[in-house]
């Protein structure tokens, strides 16, 4: 179980050093929206290179932060019963949810987006606008890139559920342990 456990935070260490490089990203595409919008209302011009930046930094941190949202815990869930459940119960629905939906969606978003990718990058495909950034082939290559780093974090929390599974149930103490209640606990430091 060590092993496993050694591989998961490997896996998340890689999804988490994504996550903060990303952060970084975010900032630089608010600075150079900024830097569009005083151009254009100030100085009355524009670069359409400069906006598809912008384009490249957001697609780069959606793309490639959906690892870390995963690993984070920070996606979206609808957890109608999830929230109420045990650990173990959660755990289960998580093992499930990463091998039986998100492990196939990944795998399936890899193969069918090669070829996509592998035809942009034959050509070195460019912007259709002219004065744009000539590298789309980088662009389109977020699609199986995102698929993988998604997939390495779904592994390590499937890794995660999966050694919270293998551990043996938490023996229930059958002694009820009265609460202390504040009036007491403020008797008792006096």
């Amino acid at each position: 179980m060590a092993f496993l456990l050694r591989g998961a935070r490997v896996l998340e260490a890689l999804a988490r050093r994504t996550g903060h490089l990303l952060a970084w990203f975010t900032l630089a595409m608010v600075l150079l929206q900024s830097g569009i919008v005083v151009l254009r209302h100030i100085f009355d011009s524009g670069s359409i290179a400069l906006q598809e930046s912008v384009v490249y930094l957001h697609s780069a941190a959606f793309m490639l932060g959906l690892a870390y949202a995963l690993q984070t815990d920070t996606h979206v869930r609808v957890d109608v019963f999830y929230r109420r459940m045990h650990p173990r119960g959660r755990a289960w629905v998580n093992a499930t949810g990463y091998l039986v939906f998100l492990l196939p969606l990944c795998g399936f978003l890899v193969t069918s987006s090669w070829r996509f990718v592998l035809n942009s990058w034959r050509v070195f495909e460019g912007s259709a606008n002219a004065g744009g950034l000539p590298g789309v082939f980088l662009l389109k290559s977020l699609i199986p890139l995102a698929a993988i780093t998604l997939a390495l974090a779904g592994a390590a929390q499937f890794i995660r559920a999966l050694v919270q599974l293998m551990e043996a149930p938490a023996v229930t103490k059958t002694a009820a342990i009265s609460p202390v209640l504040p009036k007491q606990a403020e008797e008792t430091e006096v």
